[in-house]
């Protein structure tokens, strides 16, 4: 089984090669197995999947890609609970990831636009310390019951909970405030480094909590933000693995021996295409020495 030196399985959030995954789900996850990937993260459950559960499973079954994780969206799962517990399930899923936090009344983040995307934006950016005690509640309680069906309830970060609010940001107050026997975290290190953080700072602090990092790069020279998607003139550049200005054998050194490793590049790719990114991203992972 092809691994990393750490003897640890390489990992695909399928995200990175999703244009493709819809339009030939079974000739995609193919390709990313012959690569040497062994793990994939999905998201089946999204209201915006295109792919059935079935061609998943079936993908999943006929390339022997294992999927120990699968991201959803929080105001799905306060709906549809039982159902999306059931689908994870049935895709051999441990842990079900919540991508972004939501809030009680989105109503206050209308923007007059028509595109939801401007609200959704307006949302993330300016959510407050009510807002993030709002959203550690509803984690505990969703939490509760995924471990109850003996599964386990997680949390993926993007770069705007680390805005400042007060002497704070979101991020580390939903730490304080969520159980974690009930909210495991997966650590997007490229994430954290975009918000002008260290990775490594937060898996030596919260060492038990971080049972799953996304492993991406930007390229060298950007300036730190906490704003999701801003300007994209002054964006941060997304690019392959071992091309960028993150020092990952110092990363994989911090994090817990047992972390599940997913490689995850942002679009757009705009030097080669995504299915031949992947490889250049796996080929640095699995020769990485840490």
């Amino acid at each position: 089984m092809a691994a990393d030196l750490l003897n640890r399985p390489i990992g695909l959030e399928l995200y990175t090669v999703g244009a493709d995954f819809d339009k030939d789900p079974l000739g995609t996850m193919r390709k990313v197995a012959a690569v040497g990937y062994r793990l994939v993260e999905l998201s089946p459950s999204s209201p915006t999947s295109k792919v059935p559960v079935k061609d998943i499973k079936k993908g999943l079954s006929d390339t022997g890609l294992k999927n120990p994780s699968g991201h959803y969206m929080l105001p799905d799962l306060q709906g549809n609970l039982q159902e999306r517990i059931e689908i994870a399930k049935e895709l051999g899923e441990q842990y079900m990831i919540v991508t972004m936090p939501w809030v009680a009344d989105p109503s206050r983040f209308q923007t007059g636009s028509a595109n939801q995307m401007d609200m959704f934006r307006a949302m993330l950016n300016g959510l407050t310390l009510d807002d993030w005690k709002w959203n550690a509640e509803q984690f505990n309680k969703i939490g509760a019951e995924v471990k109850k069906a003996g599964l386990q309830l997680g949390y993926h970060n993007h770069n705007f909970e680390f805005r400042k609010i007060g002497e704070t940001t979101g991020y580390d107050e939903f730490l304080r405030l969520t159980d974690p026997e009930l909210v495991a975290l997966q650590l997007d290190c490229g994430w954290v480094a975009v918000a002008g953080h260290d990775p490594i700072s937060y898996l030596e602090k919260y060492p038990r909590r971080y049972r799953l990092l996304h492993i991406k790069d930007f390229k060298k020279g950007f300036t730190p933000t906490t704003t999701l998607m801003g300007d994209p003139s002054t964006a941060p550049v997304p690019t392959e693995l071992g091309r960028g200005g993150i020092d990952y054998s110092k990363v994989l050194a911090a994090a817990p021996k047992d972390v599940i490793l997913y490689v995850e590049q942002e679009p757009p790719f705009k030097e080669m295409p995504a299915l031949e990114a992947m490889k250049v991203d796996f080929d640095y992972l699995h020769n990485l020495r840490v």
